[in-house]
C-alpha cells in the first residue's frame, strides 16, 4: 500500500484533531503553520492526505519524513509559508504545493527539458536560477529534486530519463551558487503516476520534476528551543 493510500486511513481522524484548532477552515485552506502546529509529530501521515494527489509518494514521504510537529513545526510551517509565497512570486512556471513543514515545488517536464530531452530549456535555467536564490536566502534547508517520466516507453529508459532529468536540474543549480551539499536527487520513471497514464492530459501531469524543501537539522533545533520542545 503506497503513502497516499496509507495516510488516508488516518485523514478524518487527523482532520477532526486539526479542525479543533482553527474552527471551520477547510484543511486545504491551512496555512503551513495551522498545519505544523495542528497536526503535530504523531499525525505526520496527515500531511499526506493534505497534499492529496499532487505530487508522488516520494516527495510526499519526504516532507512527512522531515517533519517534527507540535510548536516546533507550527514555526517552521511559519517560514515555510513565507519562502513559498516568495518561490510563487517569482518563479515562472512553478506549481507551489504548500506541505505543512516543507514545500513541494512542480515543474511540468514541457516547461524544463525538450522532449525526449535532459538538458534544461534557456527559460527553465532562469526559472531555476530565481528558485536558487530563494533557496540561498533561505539556508537552512534540504532539498530532494525528483524527476518522473509517464509510462510510454521502455521502464528502464524511462527511469533513467528521469534520473538525468533531476540531476540536470542539480548541476545547474550548484552553478547558480546552490551548496551540492544540501541537494540529493532520485529519479522515479513511470513508478510514481498523479494522473492517469490512460489520456495525454494525464501522461502530461505525470512528466515532471518535483523539488522538496524541508527543514535540516539547524532549522529545527533552532525552532525546538524557541518552542521549549
Amino acid at each position: 500500500m503506497n503513502i497516499q493510500r496509507k495516510v488516508a486511513v488516518y485523514a478524518i481522524a487527523i482532520a477532526t484533531s486539526t479542525m479543533l484548532l482553527v474552527s471551520c477552515d477547510s484543511l486545504s485552506n491551512l496555512t503551513n503553520t495551522q498545519k505544523g502546529a495542528g497536526i503535530g509529530a504523531g499525525a505526520g501521515a496527515g500531511i499526506g492526505a493534505l497534499i492529496g494527489n499532487k505530487a508522488g509518494n516520494t516527495a510526499v514521504g519526504a516532507v512527512i519524513g522531515g517533519a517534527i510537529g507540535g510548536v516546533a513545526g507550527g514555526l517552521i510551517g511559519k517560514k515555510m509559508d513565507k519562502q513559498a509565497a516568495e518561490i510563487e512570486n517569482t518563479v515562472q512556471g512553478a506549481e507551489v504545493i504548500q506541505a505543512g513543514e516543507g514545500i513541494i515545488v512542480k515543474f511540468d517536464s514541457g516547461i524544463l527539458f525538450d522532449f525526449d530531452k535532459a538538458d534544461l530549456k534557456p527559460d527553465a535555467k532562469e526559472n531555476i536560477r530565481q528558485l536558487v536564490k530563494s533557496m540561498n536566502e533561505n539556508a537552512d534547508t534540504d532539498i530532494l529534486v525528483v524527476g518522473h517520466t509517464d509510462n510510454v516507453g521502455r521502464a528502464e529508459y524511462n527511469q533513467g530519463l528521469s534520473e538525468r532529468r533531476a540531476l540536470s536540474v542539480k548541476s545547474y543549480a550548484t552553478t547558480q551558487g546552490l551548496n551540492a551539499g544540501r541537494i540529493k536527487t532520485t529519479g522515479k520513471g513511470a513508478s510514481e503516476p498523479i494522473s492517469s497514464n490512460e489520456t495525454d492530459a494525464g501522461r502530461a501531469e505525470n512528466r515532471r520534476v518535483e523539488i522538496v524543501i524541508v527543514a535540516n537539522d539547524k532549522m529545527k533545533a533552532e525552532a525546538k528551543a524557541e518552542a521549549g520542545q
